[in-house]
């Protein structure tokens, strides 16, 4: 059923993968998320899982833990490749809706895989996207 495909973004793996971030409560809104996503089917694009590697580098999380997480999260998600025609839809995306080149990059992914539901906090709560992808910031 199309309403059960959603798109995560990277804050939202992010927050619940680091220890440390109890920013207003984000961690524990991003696990809970998490897991009440377990019915559905959850896309994130290639692009998501560069940007969780690069962010935890970042955070100093070791090498072989960052690999170990990306493992677990590839087995519970749906992977979707950015190809030519992503990139071209995100270049429409961006020129409609001026978000930043990464976010359409992610707003197109989540359009091409039929995603009813983006959660993000990177774009506008409750914004609807080509009437079709609504955008939901867990955080709010």
């Amino acid at each position: 059923m199309k309403d059960d495909r959603v798109f995560v973004d990277t804050n939202i793996f992010i927050y619940a993968s680091l220890e440390g971030n109890h920013q207003g409560g984000k961690r524990d809104k991003a696990v809970a998320l998490l897991q009440c996503l377990s019915e559905k089917v959850v896309f994130v694009n290639t692009q998501v899982l560069h940007e969780i590697y690069s962010v935890m580098l970042r955070h100093g999380v070791d090498e072989k833990a960052i690999q170990e997480k990306l493992a677990v999260i590839i087995k519970e998600i749906k992977l979707s490749v950015i190809r030519l025609k992503t990139i071209k839809q995100c270049w429409a995306m961006r020129l409609k809706y001026k978000y930043s080149y990464w976010d359409c990059l992610i707003l197109a992914s989540a359009l091409e895989n039929d995603c009813t539901v983006l959660y993000s906090e990177d774009m506008q709560h409750n914004q609807v996207i080509e009437q079709s992808l609504r955008i939901i910031n867990p955080f709010i």
